[in-house]
């Protein structure tokens, strides 16, 4: 665009073209924004007569099913209960994408409800988009919940991606497809717009090909929103650059720690990727502290607390969202609280139950409100075990800017009867603690994808942007898939 051999026009018009040509196969796009056409068109003459207004001027974007745009498009977390109803506004990094002149091309398809409506859930299958289809072998599973936003970067449907996390949403399914996924600092990124499962926990990160164009997405993401109170912690953090962390030698002198208890020795072949990963930081002129564990990384009250509070969370949460939609149709009861979507599902059973059932949101409605005791100790306890006495305890003992991990197996076959066979990984402790993390290709388990996992303490993007820049750049794992 910037040398006049093309137009925003003609790129998201070829993205379409390619979306329609080979998307049947792998349901990653819900949907295609209708006025694509003329808001790339738009962008192009205000290209030519005022010259662009930064990096993403004009770059086709698809956001994932859960984040708010009031335009003529859906919104509905892949479930058929909200067809009809709509957004009152632009969720705010949507609007933020909007103001730095990205197209917004379309909605990706996800795990329904981001994955917590039932404990037997299949990653990729939403009741409105189907089951998603990992590129790099058809039938087995891209993970989830940002599932769509994964496989559609993977095989170039689009630029870039928005997914969110609570705890794997991104960096799994980025692992999975062989694609950089960065999971912010909670606070760091509006979540105002974005249908919730928990505050503590939710936040919204790029999904990428590449860590350049993450850093590029991140910065125009970052900073307060008056619409999320969280966010007021990133002032004194959120910067509007990350591309300048970019440093291919960033990893000499890096003190680099590799948490391998629980998080190595549930898959041979993707710890040998893992291995190789390792060696080639080190012979980057890394320090490899090794190993460098985290020091709660078994204790079970973690995994218990963390699933304790996502359920009061989705509760309350749910229902304040619930209460910013506005009604479209008056044949569909407008759902305000979670015991409406439990009832639309029953309502429905071949349609939205036929493969797994609900039990996290009945689990969830039974719980009491954000003041009951059992809640405010549970998310006490999980904070305290994932960060201080946790993530911030091993980084502090070896003095190191980051740890390591894998960020998960290859991916397994689709199977509706026994759901998703999924091996291990190591998101937890910084989705229980609000930390960042990032998934970098690594290397391919008999030609499927893994990542490797760079996380480190809260607010630090740019060490680990550096970190995982100069590992791409040393290693060039990732491969495009072959359809």
């Amino acid at each position: 665009m910037a040398s006049g051999a093309s137009t925003s026009l003609e790129i998201a018009e070829a993205y379409v073209e390619r979306i329609q040509t080979i998307d049947g196969l792998l349901h990653s796009v819900l949907e295609i924004n209708p006025d694509f056409r003329e808001i790339a068109q738009s962008l192009d003459d205000e290209r030519r007569g005022q010259g662009p207004r930064g990096p993403l001027h004009g770059i086709p974007i698809l956001l994932k099913d859960n984040i708010d745009t009031d335009d003529r498009m859906q919104t509905t977390a892949g479930s058929l209960a909200l067809i009809g109803s709509h957004p009152a506004q632009d969720a705010t990094v949507a609007a933020r994408l909007r103001a730095a002149g990205a197209v917004i091309l379309g909605k990706a398809n996800l795990s329904e409800w981001a994955n917590f409506r039932s404990t037997q859930s299949i990653s990729g299958w939403s009741a409105r988009g189907g089951q998603c289809q990992n590129p790099y072998r058809i039938g087995y599973n891209p993970c989830g919940s940002s599932s769509g936003s994964a496989v559609a970067v993977a095989t170039n449907l689009a630029a870039a991606a928005l997914g969110t996390e609570t705890d794997g949403s991104i960096v799994c399914p980025s692992s999975t497809c062989g694609i950089v996924g960065i999971k912010p600092t909670v606070g760091l990124v509006s979540r105002a717009g974005v249908i919730p499962i928990a505050h503590s926990q939710d936040t919204v990160g790029p999904m990428t090909r590449t860590v350049a164009d993450g850093a590029a997405l991140l910065g125009v993401l970052a900073g307060p929103d008056p619409r999320d109170r969280a966010t007021n912690a990133s002032a004194e953090y959120a910067l509007r650059d990350y591309t300048r962390f970019l440093d291919p030698n960033g990893l000499a002198g890096a003190r680099i720690g590799v948490a391998r208890q629980r998080y190595f020795g549930y898959h041979t072949e993707t710890d040998a990727v893992v291995e190789q990963a390792i060696a080639l930081m080190r012979r980057a002129g890394a320090t490899i502290v090794d190993p460098a564990n985290i020091p709660t990384a078994r204790d079970e009250r973690m995994r218990e607390s963390e699933l304790t509070v996502l359920l009061y969370e989705l509760k309350a949460d749910m229902a304040s969202y619930l209460a910013t939609r506005i009604a479209g149709r008056a044949d569909l009861p407008q759902a305000r609280t979670l015991a409406d979507l439990i009832a639309f599902n029953q309502a429905y059973p071949d349609l939205e139950l036929e493969l797994f059932g609900q039990e996290l949101f009945q689990m969830a409605w039974q719980k009491g409100d954000l003041d009951d005791p059992a809640y405010l100790d549970a998310l006490a306890l999980g904070k305290r075990l994932a960060g201080v006495e946790g993530i911030d305890a091993v980084m502090d003992a070896h003095q190191l800017d980051a740890l390591i991990a894998p960020t998960g197996g290859p991916a397994w076959a689709n199977d509706p009867q026994q759901g998703d066979r999924y091996m291990g990984g190591s998101s937890r402790p910084a989705a229980v603690a609000g930390y960042p993390l990032i998934t970098v290709p690594a290397g391919f388990v008999d030609d499927l994808p893994v990542g490797i996992t760079f996380m480190g303490r809260a607010w630090s993007e740019p060490v680990l942007i550096r970190l995982a820049y100069a590992y791409e750049q040393k290693s060039l794992a990732r491969r495009p898939p072959k359809l």
